[in-house]
């Protein structure tokens, strides 16, 4: 009698089986058959670990009782996370409102552009406010005396603003436990080091047990948080990935160090929006809100200079009011640079091609340069228009008309696309003093249109280049 063999993989137990082996990156959870030093999607070094695949149940069982039962959502008690302002009003516009008991803030920026003088304004206006709350300023890469310095240079001195210079994070933790504050600042999460962790300030264990411990403090105590973060020589934040997904709230500071004017961004928000702004002047005895900042970003010359045109472009719910400059010149070279200052190189490249194919302006052999007034950085599409429209005037040596904005998308076929909030941008320049507009034509129009105002719509590039740049005559 014949017997029929099992198949080979039934033949082994449970126990001889030998487990299938995989590896996995901490951070963003990138996956590969074989270990790696470096993660081939977040690029971050000595993160890949092994993990077994054919686990069929977890590790982790379930505690024998909780600490704190679940309750229905209508019963949560949401007074404690309610907004309290800082009373310094564009930082409260990024955030939402204020400061949330119990969140956890990173702000990140380059060296040098303001962060700390922030931080420190922000931290005595809490501590000395009509509702006084207890601070404390832990810094890491200066010394007590010279943040006393700083805070007697910016007015930022307060009974309740408490001050420690530490690097050892238990230190950090210790002071909080005795001082209980309401509002603890970390300049920066660099620098602090946990002696219960290998290696170095900054590495990436070291900045992921810094967070977690943090967090956790921040959580239990209802203590709001702000982490001061380094970023990278490409502009991202420094340390592990897991570091922006943990924290509630991320704003990047930034600004040009020869020049005063500093912009707060929103990344991430549980609390508010994400795509609003903050404008700060950075003077020398301190920061000021900016609240009305339209007009910083444009130049003050007494006669129109070809190669410029103003257009407004709306951050979060505020227009604001921008210049874009070109140059031209003939190039030396047989490949023509291309060089761009507050704007996306490769979306200046592209309307570069478009101005060329479709409206005709010869472009190739030209020198390029194209930049933003005051340090501003412009990333919403409806300044396409503003920078072909300044190449033009560029290329023709025609200056535009004064006291005229322009703005819309500009697709590769030349068409002028429609952009939110036509009519808001409209009334916007016309209280700055504004005349003219062309904008994009739309299915329901520019809207209700200011007395003495004089709207232009366009839909291609060509009736664009038409309207402002007519033929000379004779």
């Amino acid at each position: 009698m014949r017997v029929r063999s099992a198949p080979y993989g039934d033949s082994m137990s449970a126990k001889t089986r030998k487990p299938s082996v995989s590896y996995r990156c901490t951070e963003c959870g990138w996956t590969t058959a074989k270990w790696v030093g470096r993660c081939g999607e977040c690029q971050s070094w000595g993160t890949v670990q092994e993990i077994s695949t054919n686990l069929e149940h977890g590790r982790t069982r379930a505690a024998a009782s909780v600490a704190v039962p679940a309750q229905p959502i209508g019963q949560v008690d949401s007074s404690v996370a309610r907004f309290t302002p800082t009373r310094v009003t564009e930082f409260d516009r990024v955030l939402g409102g204020g400061l949330v008991p119990g969140a956890v803030i990173l702000i990140a920026g380059e060296p040098g552009v303001g962060k700390s003088t922030l931080l420190l304004d922000a931290a005595a206006k809490v501590a000395g406010g009509p509702d006084p709350r207890t601070v404390l300023y832990v810094t890491g890469e200066e010394s007590a005396a010279q943040v006393k310095l700083r805070a007697e240079r910016i007015d930022a001195l307060s009974e309740k603003l408490y001050l420690t210079a530490e690097t050892d994070l238990s230190a950090a933790l210790a002071q909080v436990k005795d001082l209980k504050p309401e509002l603890l600042i970390v300049d920066s999460v660099q620098t602090l080091a946990s002696p219960e962790i290998e290696g170095s300030a900054g590495g990436v264990s070291q900045v992921r047990e810094v967070a977690a411990s943090l967090i956790h403090a921040a959580k239990t105590r209802n203590m709001t948080t702000l982490l001061v973060g380094h970023v990278t020589k490409e502009g991202s934040i420094a340390g592990p990935r897991l570091l922006e997904h943990l924290v509630d709230v991320v704003c990047q500071f930034e600004g040009d160090k020869h020049s005063r004017i500093r912009l707060l961004r929103a990344v991430k928000n549980r609390f508010g929006p994400t795509d609003e702004v903050g404008c700060f002047d950075l003077e020398e005895n301190g920061i000021r809100s900016v609240s009305d900042p339209s007009g910083l970003f444009v130049s003050r010359t007494p006669v129109p200079v070809a190669g410029t045109c103003l257009s407004v472009t709306v951050e979060g719910r505020r227009p604001l009011l921008a210049e874009v400059q070109a140059l031209l010149d003939k190039s030396s070279t047989a490949q023509p640079r291309r060089a761009t200052s507050g704007l996306d190189g490769s979306r200046v490249a592209m309307l570069l091609a478009v101005l060329q194919r479709r409206a005709g302006v010869a472009l190739a052999t030209m020198d390029c340069y194209v930049s933003t007034v005051g340090g501003v950085r412009l990333t919403e599409p409806a300044t396409d228009l503003a920078v072909c429209m300044a190449l033009a005037s560029a290329a023709q040596d025609r200056p535009l008309p004064q006291r005229l904005v322009c703005f819309g998308e500009i697709g590769l076929a030349g068409e002028v696309r429609p952009v939110p909030e036509i009519n808001r941008r409209i009334q916007e320049v016309a209280r700055l003093g504004f005349t003219h507009a062309v904008v994009p034509a739309s299915p329901n129009g520019p809207g209700k249109i200011p007395p003495g105002f004089s709207v232009r719509e366009v839909t291609t590039v060509s009736q664009a280049m038409e309207l402002l740049f007519p033929p000379r005559q004779g």
